[in-house]
């Protein structure tokens, strides 16, 4: 079974932030919360790269590690979802993640902030398929349709990449022979421990 992943190519992505408005209009994401941002890196200098950040679906994801309610789960296509009806709002998943992906939905005095709210890849929720529940809760599910989710789908450069891990990780590979090289992805000499 394909693991669904996301990928974006800091050599593409234009700071355009087509993506952040697609999923917010798709799934109707309160005013003020943003279940994906792009961050700009060394921001006015020579090498200022974008990308697209949101949740990375973790084959082990810290957000379920800390749950002390268990209301995060992983579907069959490696999709990190959460139950809302479980989930009671203690903030530990917001501080476990490296992503900052789980997010309050309202911006109110700590307890009273609501349940938390996360990327769904998509993917939907714990309620039937394409039910008025499912789309209150967590949005439209377009990966139930057969389609990917719509933050890449919109993406202008193709920089965001969602699908088939196996299938992104060669795109993305691709392109960067077609470049010349290994990427130029930042973190990249820090994660293998290459001296600049």
């Amino acid at each position: 079974m394909a693991r669904m992943k996301f990928l974006c190519d800091a050599e593409r992505c234009i700071e355009c932030n087509a993506c952040v408005i697609a999923c917010n209009n798709e799934h109707e994401v309160p005013w003020g919360m943003n279940r994906r941002r792009v961050v700009t890196l060394n921001d006015g200098e020579a090498g200022e790269r974008s990308i697209s950040v949101a949740c990375m679906h973790c084959t082990d994801a810290p957000c379920a590690a800390v749950c002390p309610v268990d209301c995060f789960y992983t579907t069959d296509d490696g999709i990190v979802l959460h139950d809302k009806d479980l989930c009671i709002g203690c903030g530990y998943c917001f501080y476990a993640c490296p992503f900052g992906a789980p997010q309050y939905p309202q911006q109110e005095a700590f307890g009273v902030r609501g349940k938390m709210d996360k990327c769904t890849f998509c993917a939907g929720g714990p309620e039937d398929d394409n039910s008025a529940a499912e789309q209150e809760k967590y949005g439209k599910n377009r990966i139930a349709e057969g389609k990917l989710p719509l933050c890449a789908e919109m993406c202008a450069t193709k920089a965001l990449l969602a699908g088939d891990g196996s299938q992104v990780a060669d795109i993305y590979r691709e392109r960067v022979t077609r470049r010349g090289g290994r990427p130029d992805t930042p973190g990249w000499a820090t994660a293998y421990h290459e001296d600049g």
